[in-house]
C-alpha cells in the first residue's frame, strides 16, 4: 500500500511538474505572439509612414513644378501679349501711313 502511495504521489508530482512547465510554455509562445504582433504593427506604422513622407515630397515637388510651369505660361502669355500690342501699333501706324 505503501508503494502505491508513493507512486501517486510520484504521479501526482509529475503531472503537476508537466502541466506547470506546459503553462510556463505557453506563456512565453503567447509572450513571443504578441512581441512579434507588436514588432510587425510598429514596421507597418514605419513603412506607412515612410510612404506618406515619400508621397507628400512627390506631390509638393510635383506642385512645384506645376506653378512654375504655370510662372512660364504667364510669362509666355504676357510676351505674346506684347507682340500683339506692337502688331496693333504697326498696324495703327500703316493705317496713318496710308491715309
Amino acid at each position: 500500500m505503501k508503494k502505491i502511495a508513493v507512486s501517486l504521489v510520484l504521479a501526482a508530482s509529475l503531472g503537476l511538474a508537466a502541466c506547470s512547465g506546459a503553462e510556463e510554455a505557453t506563456t512565453e509562445a503567447a509572450d513571443a505572439t504578441a512581441e512579434a504582433t507588436t514588432e510587425t504593427a510598429d514596421a507597418a506604422v514605419e513603412g506607412a509612414d515612410a510612404a506618406a513622407t515619400d508621397a507628400a515630397a512627390a506631390t509638393a515637388e510635383t506642385a512645384d513644378k506645376a506653378g512654375e510651369m504655370a510662372d512660364a505660361a504667364g510669362e509666355a502669355a504676357d510676351k505674346a501679349g506684347e507682340a500683339a500690342a506692337k502688331a496693333g501699333e504697326a498696324a495703327d501706324a500703316a493705317k496713318e501711313a496710308a491715309k
